[in-house]
């Protein structure tokens, strides 16, 4: 968790805003041949700084993770949002049974007892995000993006978390 100042709540609150309700992260990790980025269901928990996802020790993100802990987690929807963050395993049977449910019974095809079961959790550091949710900022935004030109839109921001 963030150590806590005025300025850090306000991001936090930010980016909590902005990731509520995105169902999908995509979590970025480092293998001996560059980054990898793969589809991971975020958890339906207030953003405190810390992001979790559930993973098996048999998978390459597992592995990853510990042969490097830098990773990025980004959502996309209404607005977009590029987290960068230090990733620990973390075997917590409590934990673990605090965020299953059926999805991950079937997608995982296990039980939350099965010791194989572990989690990620990303602890962000920084945070950089587009905002594109009002049509003057989505026009702008296209603007942008077709012409190559800035725009005085403040559409990005970062913010160190």
């Amino acid at each position: 968790m963030l150590h806590e100042t005025q300025a850090n709540r306000e991001a936090l609150e930010t980016i909590r805003k902005l990731i509520k309700g995105i169902d999908t992260a995509m979590l970025t990790t480092i293998t001996e041949e560059g980054i990898v980025s793969r589809p991971m269901k975020t958890q339906d928990v207030e953003f405190d700084g810390d992001i979790w996802f559930l993973t098996k020790k048999d998978t390459s993100k597992y592995h990853e993770v510990l042969r490097n802990p830098k990773v990025n987690v980004s959502y996309a929807d209404k607005s977009y949002i590029s987290i960068r963050g230090t990733a620990e395993i973390v075997e917590n049977r409590a934990k673990v049974k605090e965020f299953w449910n059926t999805f991950y019974e079937k997608m995982l095809e296990t039980s939350w007892e099965d010791p194989n079961v572990v989690l990620i959790k990303v602890s962000a550091e920084t945070a950089e995000y587009w905002e594109s949710g009002s049509l003057i900022k989505q026009a702008k935004f296209m603007f942008e993006w077709l012409t190559g030109k800035e725009t005085d839109s403040n559409l990005n921001n970062t913010v160190r978390l």
